[in-house]
């Protein structure tokens, strides 16, 4: 059996500018109002499993913990190809990178406006630094989700009627 060649090996990888994890279903749960980039401080088995396109953003959240804003819940799984001590926990909380007055200023949204910070995807920019793209949300009602169901059935049987008739 040949030996694989490194192009294939690369090819697996994620590269600059690309999304690694979009949490699709924050947009139906959630009113999205503004969105910021944050940094993410990892360690180098998380780097390496987000490079390979693993991780799950659906039951995450942001939130104030020491004065600092954390992601909690988000799961990025264990590198396979590292040793058991090199391991990192898979949803363990990890320090969101902001400047001072963007912390405080999302602190007071949250406290006040009973918002939530809900991360809508995990990317690598072109400078291939991982960075979470968060969301100040509220949460819809069910109601709310009804009428974002019924527009999505409305749009999807509209494309198909005009495709017919072409």
């Amino acid at each position: 059996m040949a030996p694989k060649s490194k192009k294939n090996k690369k090819a697996t990888m994620i590269s600059t500018d690309q999304t690694v994890a979009d949490n699709r279903r924050a947009k139906f749960d959630y009113h999205l109002e503004n969105f910021i980039e944050a940094g993410i401080m990892l360690q180098g088995t998380e780097v390496k499993s987000l490079r390979m396109g693993q991780c799950n953003l659906t039951d995450s959240h942001a939130g104030v913990k020491e004065g600092s804003i954390y992601l909690f819940n988000a799961y990025i799984p264990e590198y396979q190809k590292a040793g058991p001590k090199m391991q990192h926990e898979t949803r363990r909380p990890r320090l969101l990178l902001l400047k001072k007055k963007e912390i405080a200023k999302l602190i007071g949204e949250i406290s006040r406006g009973g918002y939530t910070l809900i991360p809508t995807k995990i990317y690598f920019n072109k400078k291939g630094l991982a960075k979470v793209e968060l969301a100040l949300a509220k949460g819809k009602q069910q109601r709310d989700k009804r009428e974002t169901i019924k527009k999505r059935d409305w749009d999807r049987q509209k494309h198909r009627i005009m495709k017919d008739q072409n």
